[in-house]
């Protein structure tokens, strides 16, 4: 008999606020999955004047946003029901002591707590069997209102708390076919070979990670200093192109024509030769910044910042390729794959499987669909089923510095 589950996934780690229902069947590795909905709401135009994501307002926008987003997925699952007219809101689920571990759980998102109580208080317990969320890594201010929101729902609807570690969200999403698109739709994952590497490459990280099995890491290169996604954000406001960078670095550097003599450019590819898998972007961005200082005829038209965007955007691509494909063969790895925002770049997409196909013969190379790269509850929720977790219930912390493999 084929067995079935149904998952509420939460992610809140930095600026965007999502939240997935999936039903999920068979067992073991052999699963397919249901994607009954999948809401992100994003805070990009808020944190844009910043330029960068600022902690306290992603915050407040998670609690203002969570009850809504919530209640849009289940929705859109068919799941939202609300509770008789006769009955009294929370009654049925919410009993006094209830609510006093419900007021301490929610005491630092007081909005939060007064949107719960308008709100989901009033609708039946959906049908799912447990609820996901990311524990870490992220920002903590932002982590820890989807882990008291998975707390608070876990209590009200009785129902178990699975943590999920947000990087795993990004590895798991190769299990995806490419061209996959969201919303009710299914799919039977994509089963893996072991051992894995997977590249994971965003604004807050940039790691190599080694897959023995589905929930056993082991980090064998990172970043230094700054993530490449946080080097492509910083060379972006450097020439004036605004936030979030990395896309904006993308269209620029492919309108740059190389027979353009008139700007030449050439940059460092930091740590390209080391010996081990680390990566240092900050060199990289650095000598952006001085290029500039000294050639600022690059920043008087579009053709000189399209070619600064080029040239970075090569040697950061020129570098993570590197490592990643002398990675794959020295672990003789038998699966390759990409994960985390910056995966949705064009060249580094191209490059990485243009590579693996030249060089690793015995590798299957896959890459997410790029409508799930960035932030979604979708991936975690496909972690809880495949990550290193086992189930919890209320005895959960938010966990900013979380590691794979710890």
């Amino acid at each position: 008999m084929m067995a079935m589950t149904k998952i509420l996934a939460i992610e809140t780690s930095c600026d965007e606020t999502a939240i997935a229902v999936l039903e999920v069947k068979g067992l073991g590795i052999s699963k397919s999955f249901r994607v009954l909905s999948s809401v992100v709401s994003s805070q990009v135009a808020l944190h844009k004047k910043f330029g960068g994501v600022v902690p306290a307002l992603a915050k407040r926008e998670h609690q203002r946003n969570l009850v809504p987003v919530l209640l849009k997925a289940l929705r859109e699952a068919g799941f939202l029901e609300l509770e008789s007219k006769n009955t009294e809101p929370g009654k049925k689920s919410v009993n006094n002591s209830k609510f006093i571990i419900l007021n301490s759980i929610l005491e630092r998102e007081p909005e939060l707590l007064s949107r719960i109580k308008k709100s989901v208080l009033n609708i039946s317990v959906p049908k799912i069997d447990a609820i996901a969320v990311t524990y870490g890594p992220g920002l903590a201010p932002a982590l820890w209102v989807g882990v008291n929101f998975a707390k608070a729902l876990s209590l009200i609807w009785n129902k178990p708390v699975i943590p999920v570690n947000h990087l795993e969200g990004h590895i798991y999403t190769n299990l995806l076919p490419v061209n996959w698109k969201i919303q009710n739709s299914g799919f039977r994952i994509q089963n893996f070979l072991f051992p894995a590497l997977c590249l994971i490459v965003s604004g807050g990280h940039t790691e190599l990670v080694f897959i023995k099995k589905y929930g056993s890491y082991k980090i064998i290169g990172e970043t230094l200093d700054d993530a490449a996604g946080e080097a492509f954000d910083k060379v972006a406001k450097m020439l004036g192109l605004g936030y979030p960078g990395g896309p904006k670095i993308s269209k620029l550097a492919e309108s740059f024509k190389i027979k353009n003599l008139k700007f030449k450019i050439s940059l460092p590819r930091p740590m390209i030769k080391s010996n081990d898998y680390k990566f240092s972007f900050s060199g990289l961005k650095t000598a952006v910044l001085y290029f500039l200082q000294f050639h600022t005829e690059f920043l008087k038209s579009k053709a000189g910042k399209a070619a600064v965007a080029c040239e970075f955007q090569k040697a950061a691509v020129d570098v993570l390729v590197s490592k990643t494909i002398r990675a794959a063969k020295e672990y003789k790895v038998k699966t390759l794959m990409i994960g985390g925002g910056v995966a949705a770049n064009k060249l580094l997409r191209e490059r990485l499987a243009s590579e693996s196909k030249n060089k690793l013969l015995h590798t299957t190379f896959y890459l997410p669909p790029t409508n799930v790269t960035g932030d979604n509850a979708l991936m975690i929720g496909i972690a809880a089923v495949f990550g290193k977790n086992k189930k919890t219930r209320r005895e959960l912390r938010a966990e900013p510095n979380l590691r794979l493999g710890s």
